[in-house]
């Protein structure tokens, strides 16, 4: 396959071995890249998986990263390829990490360039005396000694050149959006809708993105594609696209409506000037249903846990539903188990107690019956939840016991 006027065109005048990424040098980026252009299945499989672990290691960009995009980019553009789609969500990956991060209300671009900034112009001295009084500050012994790793590992430089890495790549992706707006009408519905994901990440080029999401509304029957371009749209658009949006809350299709929710709670449907109170409630409806019953997997956002990116979502409803939303996100956390109960869980005691603090909550008799009901449903939880380390963390924030059985012992719960 000739190279010239191709998706690899130039790769091999980039400088590939001057370049890192997860494993030192990025030689092998360029194999990687033309195999994802190979014929067999099995290569295309590998290099993606390589790619995956090299370039974007476990969320983490490095400078093959943003070299590696206008190629990638050409690769989606390029419709006598295979797994297209794949390929854009990989830019979207390298663009800002997990999207988790940043959900349910979008990326804040202005404030990620302000943080590297501020980062820039600050002494390494001042960081370091600023962790000295961190770990000083801790609570208890478990959590002295977390923080003392976490300043053993401190390295100025490095942690500059990872966070200029990361903004590289998303600058690297926003320059070849111009080229993949096209996309929004390909006749894959699986890359339309991988395209209109990526959309959602760029707030500054909603001038240009947002039309083409609001057309695709009109113009395309798959239902993923719809729900995806109304969260594309909710996350870059402002309060004015209410009225737009809030016909398909109801929909036929539950994931349209589950969508049309989320992007009307970031709105902030339920708080927006002139917003009628029924399209709260809807809104509250759908999201609070959605913890009940997803809708069938096929949205990338969240990475297609529709269940947590819900329960994400009804904190933003906390000021005009505080007991239903935490009523709706309680009944879903009873519903999941080890890693899908991670974002409900957070979401859960966000909606019981606010912000997380060292202290936990009082007494469990002195808690209200909602609150005690989700401390019984988190000590309801099965073994395989408990297990995560991660789990842990999040009722740590909180205050709470770290251990199953102690969460049971606080909620006067049976020992089992």
């Amino acid at each position: 396959m000739t190279e010239i006027n191709t998706p690899l065109a130039g790769l091999d005048t980039v400088d590939w071995a001057g370049l890192e990424h997860a494993y030192g040098c990025a030689d092998d980026v360029p194999g990687q890249l033309r195999d994802l252009c190979a014929e067999d299945v099995e290569a295309r499989r590998k290099a993606l998986h390589a790619l995956y672990g090299n370039i974007f290691h476990q969320g983490s960009r490095y400078p093959a990263s943003a070299a590696a995009v206008p190629f990638l980019a050409r690769m989606a553009a390029d419709g006598s390829l295979p797994d297209r789609d794949e390929y854009l969500q990989l830019l979207a990956a390298l663009a800002i990490g997990y999207d988790e991060a940043h959900l349910p209300v979008g990326l804040d671009i202005g404030g990620w360039r302000r943080e590297l900034a501020e980062f820039r112009s600050r002494d390494p001295q001042d960081i370091r005396a600023e962790y000295d009084a961190w770990v000083e500050a801790a609570a208890d012994e478990g959590e002295r000694r977390v923080r003392e790793m976490r300043r053993a590992m401190f390295d100025y430089e490095r942690q500059l050149d990872a966070a200029e890495a990361e903004l590289g790549a998303y600058e690297a992706v926003r320059g070849q959006l111009p080229a993949l707006f096209a996309l929004l009408g390909d006749d894959d519905p699986t890359v339309r809708a991988a395209t209109a994901y990526l959309l959602a990440w760029f707030p500054e080029q909603a001038a240009e993105s947002l039309p083409r999401l609001l057309s695709v509304l009109d113009a395309d029957s798959e239902p993923v594609v719809v729900a995806t371009a109304l969260v594309s749209a909710g996350l870059v658009g402002d309060a004015g696209l209410v009225e737009r949006l809030t016909s398909f809350l109801t929909a036929a299709e539950p994931v349209v409506r589950w969508a049309a929710a989320t992007a009307l709670a970031r709105l902030g449907a339920t708080g927006a000037e002139g917003a009628e109170s029924a399209v709260s409630a809807g809104v509250l409806a759908e999201l609070a249903a959605a913890e009940a019953e997803p809708p069938e997997p096929g949205v990338l956002f969240h990475g297609g846990d529709l269940r947590g990116y819900a329960a994400a979502s009804l904190t933003l409803l906390a000021d005009r539903f505080p007991e239903e939303a935490l009523d709706a996100v309680t009944y879903g956390l009873s519903a999941t188990s080890g890693p899908a109960s991670f974002p409900v869980a957070a979401a859960a005691l966000r909606l019981a107690f606010a912000e997380p603090g060292p202290n936990g909550p009082p007494k469990f008799v002195e808690l209200t019956q909602r609150q005690q009901r989700l401390i019984r449903t988190l000590g309801s939880l099965d073994a395989d939840t408990w297990r995560w380390a991660n789990f842990c963390e999040i009722v740590r924030q909180w205050g709470l016991p770290q251990q199953r059985e102690a969460m049971r012992v606080y909620a006067g719960m049976p020992q089992e």
